[in-house]
């Protein structure tokens, strides 16, 4: 009796240990095509790019309590087609693994520049642990840094860029920053603050080609016809999902592995979880894929429960942060749909919260510098309790009351 856990990142690491809670005895393989151990990914654009934590910190585990748990972690192994037929992993040594259950957690890949000169040493992407040890080596020489895309991989490495003190230039395609997260009021706020900082933005222009210099630097050219010279580029133009191996098995795929509230995919021997997948949510209406440490998380333990044989259904509320500067924004709750929404402070007090109603239900919170509120958020949508918008709106009056007496 063994499961195969291909991608050692947060979602193969729980489900994992999640089976291994469940009382599951049998032979627990987790495959990783790195050479690490599983690790945390949100420090690599912050703590670790500024050469502020170590590599040992950012592992979850240290291989030796993964064998204490009877886990067997083969790092460096790439599994490069599923026998379904036979129950098989093939990897990419020729060695077939049988498995009486498979787990899918192969994660995303970063979205490539689609322009001339994308093949530029100067060119750096950050996904995993070898892009971040290379942008933080190529960072430490640099003086001009040039950031294409404004959402959050982008703009947190603008922050740490800036920090240490080098010339930062964003460029976003549309009009302002993490458009499609948050709402103006929010976008501005960052505006002003890596403004602040002496972060030059540039909206509504687009990169469309890369030239080298002779002193290894590069020239970026954009669409209105305008240049920026850098000594590096860090493209943050968002992530594709690793599904081939699955739909190369026949596993049905659309913008990820698809899978219903159970995690479980097209083939009921195997699951899937976390960034790869196109999920079901018992708590929105339509299948949706979500890159966050708590859908791998909470999605993770899900799929261990369908390979433990309990049908447990994927209900939990999403949340994210992104840490840029001395700013923290927490987001809880999936906005996009909003018809209204309610800013709880003041943004010049760099300390506010946005409320998300549709029809009058709350549909999310973001909160900058809020720590307190964004739990509290957090707590009203898990109980599915919609404050009014007058209520969130009265500074005055304690969000806390509507809770349930303890």
């Amino acid at each position: 009796m063994s499961i195969v856990i291909v991608g050692a990142g947060q979602a193969g690491l729980q489900i994992a240990e999640s089976l291994r809670r469940g009382g599951y005895e049998g032979r627990v393989l987790l495959l990783g095509d790195e050479s690490f151990a599983p690790y945390q990914r949100p420090p690599l654009s912050k703590k670790y790019l500024a050469d502020d934590m170590a590599d040992e910190r950012l592992q979850f585990r240290p291989v030796e309590q993964l064998t204490k748990q009877n886990i067997e972690f083969r790092p460096l192994t790439t599994v490069t087609a599923i026998d379904r037929a036979a129950g098989e992993v093939v990897l990419a040594s020729g060695e077939r693994v049988a498995y009486e259950g498979l787990a899918l957690t192969t994660g995303t890949r970063v979205r490539p520049l689609p322009v001339p000169g994308a093949e530029h040493p100067a060119v750096c992407y950050l996904r995993g642990l070898d892009d971040a040890k290379r942008l933080r080596s190529q960072l430490a020489s640099a003086a001009r840094v040039l950031v294409i895309g404004g959402g959050f991989i982008g703009l947190e490495v603008a922050a740490t860029a800036r920090h240490a003190g080098k010339t930062v230039t964003v460029v976003e395609t549309l009009d302002r920053l993490m458009a499609r997260a948050v709402a103006p009021v929010v976008s501005e706020y960052f505006a002003e603050l890596h403004r602040g900082h002496g972060v030059e933005l540039r909206f509504k222009v687009a990169l469309t080609a890369i030239a080298g210099n002779p002193d290894g630097s590069l020239t970026a050219t954009l669409s209105d016809g305008s240049t920026v010279d850098a000594d590096l580029l860090v493209a943050g133009i968002g992530v594709l999902p690793n599904q081939e191996l699955a739909a190369a098995a026949g596993l049905e795929c659309a913008n990820g592995i698809v899978v219903d509230e159970f995690a479980r995919t097209s083939d009921p021997r195997i699951v899937a979880a976390g960034d790869c997948t196109w999920h079901i949510n018992r708590r929105f209406a339509a299948p949706l894929r979500l890159e966050s440490v708590q859908n791998a998380v909470d999605q993770g333990k899900i799929a261990a429960q369908s390979l433990l044989g309990n049908a447990v259904p994927y209900q939990d509320l999403p949340w994210f942060w992104s840490d840029q500067y001395d700013v923290k924004l927490q987001m809880v709750g999936l906005s996009q749909a909003h018809d209204s929404l309610v800013v709880r402070g003041a943004p010049e007090s760099a300390a506010f919260s946005v409320f998300y109603f549709k029809a009058g239900e709350l549909l999310g919170v973001d909160s900058i510098n809020r720590p307190a509120e964004h739990m509290l958020a957090r707590k009203l949508m898990s109980l599915g309790i919609s404050p009014s918008p007058d209520a969130v709106a009265d500074t005055g009056f304690d969000l806390k009351t509507l809770l349930p007496a303890p």
